[in-house]
């Protein structure tokens, strides 16, 4: 027999296990870094594959259809149905937006108004001009997938709908992986999937029907008071409502503001009425009763987690946010379960120690 050939490398075996560890965090980070601009269509691919499962489990597992099929109806159902209109809005809000902070008059000419029937100067006109471009942007910056070029909006989504797609037509390995490289145990696994789907019913579904009742009464509101466009104005609203505190406020306060420079004072007093009264509290009911009654989501932990979530993430962060903030809070009960384990193992151990040393004894 020939002897086998020295060996030649210069770590030992606990060394080469360290080496590698570095080297698959580097190659993460890297990894990461080069594809943190498009986090926001992995995000988005996750949460449509939390709305639509239940869709696929009934089709595929319960019904027997094929698998590939049924992705491919929900990959265009979600183009159709969400991605084309949302696209559409947003760019038109955004395009409003920029004309209006581009052409100030009309609403230096109503500012100037209510400066002079309450007898005081407390704005100048490049302060409000510079405002509304500062509004602008942000409204930009909240959706950079949108305001940015057509080809990045393309390269988002189809990253989004590719990623959902393999996440349907090889569910059963994915989700097998996360349970092999996942550090936690079965339970641990369990509360964070009932996270984030009550996370997602709550902050998507939940959210999304807020705003649109809001968007609507504000719509409406501004419709039977006289303001001008109001269909255009529930769009606004619409978006507004995902703002946390702020929300339809910002639309139909200075809705009423402009009835009472145009001498329409009974107008503005009637929307301050319906938004005091109708809509901030159908806001304040409607989000907690969906909060709690479709996920089980505490309102704090909504209301930080979106302020918390627009900032980081843009539009997607109205449910990563929360998500975050529910994960932390399942991950901080879970070293609580763990720690109170240990210290019974631990304590069993030294009982069973203290007792076998008195048998002997």
């Amino acid at each position: 027999m020939s002897a086998s050939p020295p060996e030649t490398n210069i770590y030992t075996p606990h060394q080469r296990f360290l080496l590698l560890i570095v080297v698959l965090v580097l190659l993460g980070v890297l990894a990461l870094f080069g594809l943190l601009q498009y986090l926001t269509a992995f995000l988005g691919a996750g949460i449509l594959y939390v709305v639509f499962r239940p869709w696929f489990t009934a089709l595929v597992h319960k019904r027997g259809w094929n698998r590939t099929l049924v992705a491919v109806l929900l990959l265009l159902f979600a183009v159709v149905v969400l991605v084309i209109p949302f696209f559409a809005l947003t760019s038109l809000l955004i395009d409003r937006l920029q004309v209006l902070a581009k052409n100030t008059d009309q609403i230096l000419l109503v500012v100037q108004r209510i400066e002079r029937k309450v007898g005081m100067q407390v704005t100048q006109e490049a302060n409000v001009r510079q405002l509304l471009q500062q509004g602008a942007a942000r409204v930009s910056q909240w959706i950079p997938t949108l305001a940015s070029s057509v080809l990045n909006f393309i390269v988002i989504v189809g990253l989004m709908l590719f990623t959902l797609y393999y996440l349907f037509t090889q569910e059963e390995a994915f989700l097998a992986g996360l349970h092999r490289y996942l550090p936690f145990r079965e339970k641990t696994m369990n509360d964070l999937s009932d996270s984030l789907r009550n996370n997602v019913n709550a902050n998507v579904l939940g959210q999304a029907l807020v705003a649109l009742v809001q968007g609507l009464l504000t719509g409406l509101t501004l419709w039977i008071f006289k303001v001008p466009d109001p269909l255009f104005w529930t769009l606004v609203a619409f978006f507004m409502a995902f703002i946390p505190v702020l929300g339809t406020p910002l639309v139909w306060g200075p809705a009423a503001l402009y009835q009472f420079a145009q001498g329409q004072t009974t107008q503005g007093i009637g929307i301050l009425v319906v938004g005091l009264v109708v809509i901030i509290n159908a806001d304040n009911v409607l989000r907690i009763w969906l909060a709690k009654g479709m996920g089980n989501i505490h309102p704090w932990v909504t209301l930080v987690g979106l302020t918390l979530g627009v900032e980081i993430f843009g539009i997607v962060g109205l449910v990563i946010g929360p998500l975050l903030l529910s994960y932390f809070i399942v991950l901080m009960q879970v070293f609580a379960r763990e720690n109170r384990a240990r210290v019974h193992v631990s304590n069993a151990a030294a009982g069973a120690v203290k007792r076998l040393a008195a048998n002997e004894e």
